[in-house]
């Protein structure tokens, strides 16, 4: 059994270890592949979106599990443009998960959204992704392959969280009344990626988050509080220099409800709110240097 991921960065080498248990081959595609890249027993291949290792297509006609994490380009999107043929004929294939973002839903002020709920994107990326998600759950339903779409929150866990941005001194304290973010733990994500694989279900859509959308300076103080250290000063959001990109983050705001996959998938997350994965993290060494 063999199991290929699209984009082996940060989110698909954690779901590919949590997995690799259960395939025979694991192959990732990264644009320059590079000795000691990837995690054991995990294959590196090209595939920048231009172009891809000459082997690609022969390992995508034996795999039974696909996750793309590649983004969306200004013509659509890369994978099913270049390989859509290769997967529709692929005998084994029983599996197809593509990462999205809870960005869809657009601004929904401060309210909940579920998977049934209006998307109204403004985002360019987002807009974007809005497309991706149809034309591969159109794919699927032209092909018969099992697709399911996976929403995800903000991600964060070891190496990116607010513990090493203090220790970083990039943590910020940014103010914005009534803003709240969803967020999501790395390992969760896998988690709920791996249970998908036991359960898949044509054209399932899913929210990828945790249980409590909170003000992004209520995890940096507690991120603070852990280390022992004072947390940055607050900054009004109208004062803060943010990028372009920073910024339209803080445009939307709305709150995610992780419902589906608890009842559907039967996921407990190892880390239902900020609190206990900074908890884990900082246990784990995360931050110590800026104590």
């Amino acid at each position: 059994m063999t199991l290929v991921v699209f984009g082996y960065g940060y989110t698909g080498r954690v779901f590919a270890e949590h997995v690799h248990d259960r395939f025979d081959r694991v192959v990732g595609t990264v644009r320059r592949p590079a000795p000691g890249r990837a995690g054991a027993g995990v294959e590196l291949i090209r595939f920048d979106g231009d172009g891809y290792d000459d082997h690609l297509p022969d390992i995508l006609a034996e795999a039974e599990a696909v996750l793309v994490s590649v983004p969306p380009d200004e013509t659509g999107d890369p994978v099913l443009e270049m390989f859509g043929d290769t997967l529709a004929a692929a005998p084994k294939l029983r599996w197809i998960g593509y990462l999205s973002t809870v960005g869809v839903y657009g601004d929904h002020k401060g309210g909940w959204v579920d998977e049934t709920s209006e998307l109204n994107p403004t985002a360019e990326r987002s807009l974007r992704r809005v497309q991706a998600e149809q034309s591969w759950l159109d794919f699927g339903q032209d092909t018969g392959k099992c697709v399911q779409i996976f929403r995800l929150a903000g991600i964060y866990g070891p190496g990116q969280n607010a513990l090493a941005n203090l220790a970083a001194g990039t943590a910020k304290r940014i103010v914005k009344p009534g803003q709240v973010f969803n967020r999501i733990h790395v390992e969760d994500i896998a988690r709920v990626l791996a249970a998908s694989l036991d359960k898949p279900r044509p054209e399932a859509i899913y929210n990828v988050t945790d249980d409590e959308p909170a003000p992004p300076q209520d995890v940096v103080a507690y991120a603070a509080s852990l280390l022992g250290v004072e947390p940055p000063p607050e900054t009004p959001f109208e004062n803060a220099q943010l990028s372009a990109m920073g910024r339209s983050f803080y445009d939307e705001n709305k709150r995610v409800s992780n419902r589906l996959i608890r009842e559907e998938l039967g996921v407990e997350l190892l880390y239902p709110t900020y609190r206990e994965a900074l908890r884990a993290l900082h246990a784990a060494g995360e931050g110590v240097q800026a104590a």
